[in-house]
Formats: structure tokens, sequence, C-alpha cells
């Protein structure tokens, strides 16, 4: 039995796993420096020092040796499987019944993954009701060397309850110093009681150049809820009210990404939610080139398979239950729904 790769001590779990899947990328899939680059956002020379460093340690032999806690198979079936550009799986099976801790496994898993996911000059948007985002972004590394984004933006309503509104605002403006970026946030609630007070909103100078940039957005992070509020989005005061709950599930919805609500195999459903809600829109969300989402957990088991089948994002993060159960399910069609 060949022995195990010789791992340095300071070496992140990030990456170790970008260096893993660059090695498997070029020797197990055959594809050259270049390609890798292009579908990483990294240099070609970047690429080059990660394999010459994969050979170094180990973890380049006959065949690619992922370390423990590296499930790059796993990784690359769901992403083959959903046409995922990119898929991060955590181990969560000792946690299913540790929501708490779950979430911060997924944040530390996604921190790093962040690292290296933006390049300079982009536009992020971030949701703002997601607890599991703020722990990724509280774990991201101060002081790490990072292409400078443009802006992070908020992609919907920010003002609600004090607390909550704090933790929102806190969520974005971190990104923001992260990356490097300018924030810019919503002056509004997320939900509002009628169409005629959203267009009001809509009209207003600060909330009209929140707008603007959500035309612009190269990459988004966002959470996947499932139909009930996060606790978060709860306490906030710009959760869908109970009675208005009972229609979306009328109409088959399980779960929605910046309350754009979608049923089992993806499709949009509204309920006469769009025309109040102050935020990102539907076509301006799935327009946006890279959209990572965070989500993991039973409870969201339902959401994310919604979401990968109706391809509202290309990139996941997520835990082992979930990835193996999004496996398990019967053979899609190219749409990424479920065949007849």
């Amino acid at each position: 039995m060949p022995d195990p790769p010789r791992i340095p001590g300071d070496m992140s779990v990030a990456k170790l796993r970008q260096l893993v899947r660059v090695a498997r990328m070029y020797h197990e899939r055959g594809l050259r420096q270049t390609r890798i680059a292009e579908l990483l956002g990294l240099t070609q020379a970047g690429v080059s020092r990660m394999l010459r460093t994969a050979a170094a340690l180990g973890v380049v032999r006959t065949v690619v040796v992922a370390p423990a806690g590296i499930h790059s198979d796993l990784e690359d079936a769901v992403a083959e499987r959903y046409r995922l550009a990119e898929v991060v799986v955590v181990d969560g099976d000792d946690l299913v019944d540790d929501p708490p801790s779950l979430m911060r496994a997924l944040g530390g898993a996604a921190a790093g993954f962040l690292e290296t996911a933006f390049r300079a000059g982009e536009v992020i948007g971030v949701s703002t009701w997601s607890e599991t985002l703020l722990a990724a972004v509280d774990a991201m590394r101060p002081g790490v060397r990072r292409p400078a984004a443009a802006r992070v933006v908020q992609l919907m309503g920010g003002v609600g309850d004090a607390h909550s509104q704090v933790q929102a605002t806190r969520l974005t403006a971190r990104l923001a110093e992260l990356t490097g970026a300018t924030p810019l946030f919503v002056r509004a609630p997320g939900l509002v009681g009628s169409a005629g007070a959203r267009l009001s909103l809509l009209g207003d100078a600060s909330v009209r150049e929140v707008g603007q940039a959500w035309q612009e957005l190269t990459s988004v992070l966002v959470g996947v809820g499932s139909l009930e509020p996060s606790p978060l989005l709860r306490l906030s005061g710009n959760a869908v009210a109970e009675e208005e709950l009972v229609g979306l599930r009328g109409l088959g919805a399980v779960g929605d990404i910046c309350q754009r609500f979608f049923d089992e195999h993806g499709v949009h459903v509204d309920a006469g939610l769009g025309e109040r809600t102050v935020g990102v829109s539907v076509d301006q969300l799935r327009a946006v080139p890279r959209r990572i989402a965070v989500a993991g957990g039973p409870r969201k088991y339902q959401a994310v398979r919604a979401a990968v089948r109706g391809r509202w994002i290309t990139a996941l993060v997520t835990d082992t239950s979930i990835a193996r159960r999004l496996l398990d399910e019967p053979g899609t069609t190219e749409e990424g729904t479920p065949a007849p």
C-alpha cells in the first residue's frame, strides 16, 4: 500500500482541495494547463506550480491520491451529474444532528473556496439573510492577498429588525473589506406591503444605484432557503407571512434563493410576491455568469436538489449527505429535471 501524501502542516484545506482538483483535471481528465487555468480562474503559471507541488508532496504518482477529508470523487460526480462548474463537499456525516456545527463546517469550507474564487474588478452580489454565509465570511482570513473586486452588492433589502439588520450589513461590509471592494447596501426592506410601495422604493436614488449594480453582477454568493424561513430572516421582519407560505406550498414551492421561490424541478413560482420584493430579479440573478451557493443539512435537501435541477446555481458548497443523496436521484434529462 503506498505511503500517504506528505502534507505540510501549514497548508490550508482550501489550498489542498484546489491542488487535488488541478491534479485530477490534468492527470485523469487529460485537460491542458491552459484549459484548467481558464476553468478555475488561475494563471497557467499557477497551474504549473500546483502540478509540481502535487508531485513533490506525493499527491500525484501513477494516480491522484486525495488526502483524508477531500472528497474529490464525490465532488466531480455531483458536478458532472448536474452540470455544475465547481462543487465543494465537506464532511457532515457526524454533524447531521448538530445544525450549528454543520453550519460552521460549511462556512469554513466556503471560506476556503472563496479565498481564490473571485477575480479582479468583479461585481459580487451577496444574499443578505444567511447565517451560513455569515459563518463563511467570518471564517475568511484577513490579510490574504486577493484580486481586488470592484463592488460587493446586497441582493435584497436589508432594512428590518435592528439586530438582524446589523448582521446583514456586517455580511456585506465584511466581504467588501476582504475583497478590497466598495460595499453597496439596499437601504430598503426586503419585502414591502404592495407593488406600489416597491416601485416607489425602486425610484429612490440610492436604491436605483443598487438596481443598476444588479445588472452588472459577475458573481453571486447565495444561500439556498427551504420554504420555512431561516431564523435570521424570520427575525428580520422580511420573511414571507404564513398565509403566503400556504399559497406557495399550493404552487409546489420547496425553496428559494433571495426570496425567489421554485418548485421541486427548479421552476420559478411566484404567488404574487415578486411585485413586492425589493431585490435582484429572477432574470438578473440567472444572468450572472457565476452563481455560488452554500447550503447543507437534511432540512435543505429538497431546496438544494431543486436549485441544481433548475440550474439556479453554477457552483455548490454542501455536505457529504446531500452530495450522496443528489447522486442517488433517478436519472435526469439534459435540462436537469427528472427523466419521465
